[in-house]
C-alpha cells in the first residue's frame, strides 16, 4: 500500500484528520539530562517520543518526526534515537519524516536513501521536501524503488517570511499556486516513470493554516485529489474552522492538522489529543453542514456534465476568474476563451458536452427521444470544428446519426464550388453550433443562409449563456434576443446561473469569487 494509501486508510478508520509532531527540543527535555552528556539527552528524547507515542496513537492519522532536533542531539547517537523513535510507533501508523531535503541527483537519491532505507535507513514512510529545484529534486523520493513512497512539497509555509518567495506573483499566479499545480504534474509524471497498483497522487501540500486565504488557492490550484498539511493551528494562531473551511476537499478530507507543543506540552497527552481530534472533526463536519446547506438552498442546480465541463474548463485555462474588461466597457469577474480548447483531450470532452447538453434539452429532442434536427451546421470558422466534435459525440455517446454542413466565408470558383461543404441542407431541420453569442450576428446570418436554401433552423447551441442583460436599458440579453427575434431556442452547455452554483457547491474557490459572480449576476444578469 503506498504511503498516501495508507494515510487515507488510517484517516478513515480512525475517523481523524489529525498528525502529531515528535520534536524533542531542547526546552522540551529535563536540563540535567540535556547537560549531561549526548547518550544521557538522546535517551530523554527517546522516552520523551515514545510517551507522546503511547498515548496518542488510537488519535493520530501519522506521526511527524522532525529530523533537526534529533540531529541536534548529538552527531553519535541523534539520528540512532531518531531510528529508534521511528521503530516504536505501531506498524499501521505512517511515518512522515519532516526533513525538508531539496536537492539534485545523486544527493537526492542519497537522501532517499537514508530516509527510507528499512536496513540502514530511517525506514520513513514519506517525507517533507522543498520543491524550489525542481522535479529533478523531487522524483527520486517517489519513483523507482520507492514508488511507494510519498512526499509532502512546501507550497505555502506558515511563516511570515514565506511571502518574500511563496506569494511573489508570477504571470496570472502565485508561485505557490504554480507550485500546487506542479504537485499534481509530477505525482502523474512518477506514476509514468515508475507505475503501481495505486492511482493515489505520490505528492501532497505543506500549506500553513495561519493563511486561510492562500490554503484556499492552493486546495484550489491542486485539485480535490491530493493532501494538504496543514501546520499552524495552536502555538502560531491558525484558525482551526477557517483552516477547514479553506484547505478540506469536497468530501471533508485531504487535509492534516499536524500538532506538536499543544499535545507535548499538555498535562495530559491522551486527553489533549482526543480533544484536538474531536475539535477538528467538529470543524469538518461544520464545513460539509454548511455546503450541504448550500447544495439544498433554492437556486439554479447544476448537471453533472454541467460540472464536469466547468471543472475542465478551468483546468484547460479556458475559464478564468479575476477581472476582466469586455467589449461592452464592463468589467467581469470572469473570462471564457472556446479557442484554448486546443488539445485532442479538450477537444473530445467538449463535444461529449455539447451532446449532453443537446439530449438533456426539451426543446431539441422530443417526447420518444428523438432529435428534432437532421444535420448539424457549424457557420465559419469556429463553428466548423465545433459543429464537428458535437456530430462525432452525438454518434458515439447517444447513437444519434446526423448530418453535418458548414460554410465558407469565401464562395469557391473550382471543385463543387460554393460556400456551402457538407450535407445537404435543402427542406433539412438544421442546428446551429457556435461558441458562445455576443451580438448574435453570427447566428443570424446563419439563419438567413439557411432559409435561402430552404432549410429550417430548428435551434442553436453554444457553450456558455452569459445570460446577462444587453444594456442596463434592455432587459434582454443577446441570447434571449435571438431566441425571439428568430423565434428559435438557444441551448448552452452552461448559463451563469450553473457558474454560480458551481462556485457554492465547491470547496476550490474562497467566498470572495462567489461574492464578485454573484453581485456581477445581480447587476448584469437577467
Amino acid at each position: 500500500m503506498s504511503f498516501f494509501d495508507q494515510i487515507q486508510s488510517r484517516s478513515e478508520s480512525i475517523n481523524s484528520l489529525l498528525c502529531v509532531g515528535l520534536d524533542p527540543h531542547q526546552k522540551e527535555l529535563p536540563a540535567d539530562q540535556w547537560s549531561a552528556s549526548e547518550e544521557s539527552r538522546c535517551e530523554a528524547a527517546y522516552q520523551f517520543c515514545k510517551r507522546i507515542i503511547d498515548a496518542t496513537a488510537e488519535h493520530t492519522v501519522c506521526y511527524k518526526p522532525n529530523a533537526a532536533f534529533f540531529e541536534a542531539l548529538g552527531t553519535k547517537l541523534g539520528n540512532v534515537t531518531l531510528r529508534r523513535v521511528i521503530d516504536a510507533i505501531p506498524n499501521d501508523i505512517p511515518v512522515l519524516l519532516d526533513v525538508k531535503r531539496g536537492d539534485i541527483g545523486s544527493t537526492a537519491a542519497a537522501y532517499a536513501e537514508a530516509c527510507y532505507e528499512e536496513k540502514d535507513g530511517l525506514n520513513a514512510g514519506g517525507v517533507t521536501l522543498s520543491p524550489l529545484m525542481g522535479w529533478d529534486s523531487v522524483s527520486p523520493f517517489i519513483t523507482g524503488k520507492y514508488a511507494d513512497k510519498g512526499a509532502f512539497v512546501l507550497c505555502k509555509t506558515s511563516n511570515p517570511g514565506s511571502n518574500d518567495i511563496l506569494a511573489l506573483n508570477l504571470q496570472q499566479q502565485t508561485v505557490f499556486e504554480k507550485i500546487a499545480g506542479l504537485a499534481n504534474e509530477w505525482s502523474s509524471s512518477a506514476a509514468s516513470d515508475s507505475p503501481t497498483s495505486s492511482t493515489t497522487p505520490r505528492l501532497g501540500l505543506v500549506v500553513g493554516a495561519t493563511d486561510p486565504s492562500s490554503l484556499s488557492k492552493a486546495r484550489k490550484a491542486a485539485g480535490s485529489k491530493l493532501w494538504i498539511l496543514a501546520p499552524g493551528v495552536g502555538a502560531q494562531g491558525g484558525d482551526l474552522d477557517a483552516a477547514c473551511r479553506a484547505g478540506l476537499n469536497d468530501e471533508g478530507t485531504g487535509m492534516l492538522i499536524p500538532v506538536s507543543r499543544g499535545i507535548s506540552r499538555a498535562t495530559d497527552p491522551a486527553a489533549e489529543a482526543m480533544k484536538l481530534k474531536e475539535g477538528i472533526n467538529a470543524a469538518r463536519k461544520a464545513v460539509l453542514d454548511e455546503r450541504g446547506e448550500k447544495r439544498d438552498q433554492p437556486g439554479d442546480s447544476i448537471a453533472p456534465y454541467q460540472k464536469e465541463f466547468l471543472e475542465f474548463s478551468l483546468k484547460e485555462g479556458v475559464l478564468k476568474f479575476g477581472s476582466f474588461v469586455l467589449k461592452s466597457g464592463r468589467t467581469s469577474p470572469y473570462f471564457f476563451n472556446a479557442g484554448l480548447f486546443s488539445s485532442g483531450s479538450a477537444l473530445h470532452k467538449l463535444g461529449k458536452a455539447y451532446a449532453a447538453a443537446i439530449m438533456s434539452s426539451k426543446e431539441l429532442v422530443d417526447k420518444d427521444g428523438n432529435v428534432t434536427f437532421d444535420v448539424v451546421f457549424g457557420p465559419a470558422y469556429k463553428g466548423i470544428s465545433l459543429g464537428a466534435l458535437v456530430c462525432s459525440a452525438l454518434y458515439s455517446d447517444f447513437g444519434v446519426e446526423t448530418g453535418f454542413a458548414y460554410n465558407r466565408k469565401e464562395a469557391k470558383d473550382h471543385g463543387e464550388g460554393g460556400i456551402l461543404v457538407g450535407s445537404s441542407m435543402a427542406n433539412k431541420r438544421v442546428l446551429v453550433v457556435d461558441d458562445v453569442i455576443t451580438a448574435g450576428t453570427a447566428i443570424r446570418e446563419s439563419h438567413t443562409l439557411l432559409q435561402k436554401i430552404e432549410a429550417t433552423p430548428v435551434g442553436v447551441a453554444i457553450a456558455l449563456d452569459r445570460a446577462e442583460k444587453r444594456s442596463l436599458e434592455d432587459p434582454l440579453s443577446a441570447v434571449q434576443a435571438v431566441a425571439r427575434d428568430l423565434e428559435i431556442p438557444v441551448v448552452s452547455i452552461v448559463a451563469l446561473p450553473q457558474l454560480q452554483e458551481y462556485l457554492k457547491l465547491s470547496s476550490e474557490y474562497d467566498e470572495d469569487v462567489l461574492k464578485l459572480v454573484t453581485e456581477y449576476r445581480s447587476q448584469y444578469g437577467v
